[in-house]
């Protein structure tokens, strides 16, 4: 009974840390970080762009995307970037993947 309503598969895909680095390398992706901006400001993969998945108006900023383009979502273990994609996902984002681990299991340097 408890997963009768949770029964529909997941709109976006979980990827490794790996595997998520190796999808920011295609051309014309966005990533973005749903994480605070202080946490932002203390280091964030280099091109993201931070649009914190608390903040009241996730939904108004993230419409400013173009939902076409693959869209990648990170926070800091990823919990809060599993909700992201999944919101992302019901708003018509069409290619949406989640960090697995966040950036406490991401390998590579940080930018500030």
């Amino acid at each position: 009974m408890f997963g009768l309503f949770n029964s529909a598969s997941k709109a976006y895909q979980d990827l490794k840390p790996a595997e998520f680095s190796a999808a920011l390398r295609q051309p014309g992706i966005v990533l973005l970080d749903v994480r605070r901006p202080d946490e932002f400001a203390g280091g964030h993969l280099p091109g993201a762009v931070n649009i914190d998945v608390t903040a009241p108006d996730f939904a108004q900023r993230v419409a400013a995307l173009d939902k076409a383009k693959p869209t990648y979502v990170y926070c800091r273990s990823g919990a809060r970037s599993a909700t992201a994609a999944g919101q992302l996902s019901k708003v018509g984002f069409e290619h949406v993947s989640n960090l697995l681990g966040g950036v406490l299991d991401w390998p590579e340097q940080l930018v500030r």
